[in-house]
């Protein structure tokens, strides 16, 4: 069940793997996440001393929370992910052109995982083609919707 997506990622990046990632959250941040107060939409990658760092996740604290918690909303979280994934991912960002993008945050057994992704910008004229493209398999969709109904 998805929580929250980053569709900028998907319009600004070209995609090339997946990586499915756990997540160092503390106690109120699952709370908050559970009411839908997460935003994917400003937040990016990155590798600090073989590890992997989310940063820019916005997760509003709810009003409830103890006040003896100082809640940061734009905490830097941890991934978890294992070493080979890790090493795969860096020796990747270590080639010209590519990044690493959290592409949604989801629930899988109870727990929040993120879904990140190995990614190589767009230009401006990748991204007008690829609204071209969208926009032409939108139109015949519609065609043959209504030639079903006939």
């Amino acid at each position: 069940m998805s929580i929250s997506n980053n569709r900028k990622a998907l319009h600004d990046y070209t995609i090339e793997d997946r990586f499915e990632a756990g997540l160092v959250l503390e106690g109120w941040e699952v709370k908050a996440i559970r009411e839908g107060r997460a935003q994917l939409k400003d937040s990016y990658v990155r590798i600090k001393n073989n590890e992997i760092w989310l940063f820019g996740c916005h997760i509003s604290p709810l009003i409830s929370t103890s006040t003896h918690i100082n809640a940061d909303p734009d905490r830097i979280k941890k991934l978890l992910l294992n070493k080979k994934e890790i090493n795969r991912l860096i020796g990747k960002v270590e080639q010209k052109g590519y990044t690493i993008v959290a592409l949604n945050l989801h629930y899988k057994k109870g727990n929040v995982k993120t879904e990140i992704a190995l990614a190589k910008g767009k230009k401006q004229y990748d991204k007008r083609v690829s609204e071209k493209e969208k926009e032409a398999k939108r139109e015949k969709d519609q065609v043959l919707k209504q030639y079903k109904r006939l």
